[in-house]
């Protein structure tokens, strides 16, 4: 039995603890967000993030996770508010959708630890888009990057710090 966090909810999986937690995602909680696609740890499509950190869920067991937090795409945020999907949507990355939510969950990983990825991080990203959207894939990228941004305040311009002249209240 493996106790996990499984986008906010307890879960304990009372399976063998080989599982792959993909497997246990997809057959036991119903979560068919995450994508089977290798079986190898080739294609990202199964990404899901692990403790905050992108992870392919075909390549990690149940038994290894116990205690761990589980993040799917089902669990990324509510009604597809996350600025990654809002900047997928902006975007038109979609095509098959097959990759779609494995990107979406290692952009988000990468932006949490990376707020303003280089390229050379973006491109380290292990996730295959077979349609080849690639262009539209690293718009969205910049896309969510800068929606994610903290806003920082505009100083006031010097104009605005100069005293405002008297004001007449008198007829």
């Amino acid at each position: 039995m493996t106790r996990m966090i499984v986008n906010g909810e307890p879960i304990l999986y009372k399976l063998d603890p080989e599982t792959p937690l993909l497997f246990a995602l997809r057959d036991a909680s119903n979560l068919t967000g995450t994508k089977y696609g290798c079986d190898s740890a080739d294609c990202g499509a199964c990404t899901v993030m692990i403790d905050g950190k992108a992870a392919l869920s075909c390549s990690v067991s149940i038994g290894s996770l116990e205690g761990a937090t589980v993040t799917t795409i089902e669990g990324l945020a509510a009604n597809g508010t996350h600025p990654v999907q809002q900047a997928w949507l902006a975007e038109q990355v979609t095509m098959c959708g097959y990759c779609e939510p494995g990107f979406i969950m290692a952009i988000a990983a990468l932006l949490q630890a990376s707020p303003n990825p280089s390229d050379d991080q973006i491109a380290a990203l292990p996730n295959i888009c077979r349609c080849g959207a690639y262009p539209r894939i690293r718009k969205a990228i910049a896309r969510a990057a800068s929606a994610s941004a903290p806003v920082r305040p505009v100083p006031p311009s010097p104009a605005a710090q100069a005293p405002a002249p008297p004001v007449n209240l008198q007829r």
